[in-house]
């Protein structure tokens, strides 16, 4: 699901529409299985189509969804590269599979938590000095940085490029 609401959000973002055609190229499947699942997302409110151009676009729903599975995937992606220390890789990878079990509160949870991780520079015992490329010290909370996602450079797809 994550995946064809993120791809609808980037070809909006890029080109100003989505077509069954488009997503099925962007993640490398074919146009019969991509609309089965569409026809769930938008069961699901999710995603709508115009009726006339047949263009696909998110509900407000879909595109709060969207915000969300962005918010942790970039927290949970620079937690991983910046804090843990893995590789850019395997971040990516393993944000991508762990941010589908994150709840609301524990993401909101995790937002505080890297919050302080990182804009706690005054700690002298040196158990505050993290260092990340991940500016949160801007947001005061964690539905401002939500309102904010838009994607980053790490986000791929798995054929072409970012997501």
């Amino acid at each position: 699901m994550a995946h064809y609401l993120l791809t609808i959000h980037k070809l909006k973002e890029e080109r100003g529409y989505a077509r069954v055609t488009d997503i099925a190229r962007e993640l490398g499947l074919t146009k019969g299985s991509v609309s089965t699942s569409l026809n769930n997302l938008k069961k699901r409110g999710l995603v709508q189509e115009e009726q006339d151009s047949k263009f696909l676009f998110l509900s407000s729903t879909g595109h709060d969804r969207v915000h969300e599975i962005l918010t942790s995937r970039t927290l949970l992606f620079y937690f991983l590269k910046d804090f843990v220390g893995v590789s850019s890789e395997t971040a990516h990878r393993d944000s991508c599979l762990i941010e589908h079990l994150l709840s609301d509160e524990t993401r909101e949870k995790f937002f505080r938590f890297l919050k302080d991780l990182a804009c706690e520079c005054d700690d002298s015992s040196g158990i505050n000095n993290f260092k990340t490329t991940l500016d949160l010290c801007k947001f005061e909370s964690a539905e401002e940085f939500l309102d904010v996602q838009e994607g980053d450079s790490y986000l791929k797809t798995k054929k072409s490029g970012n997501l």
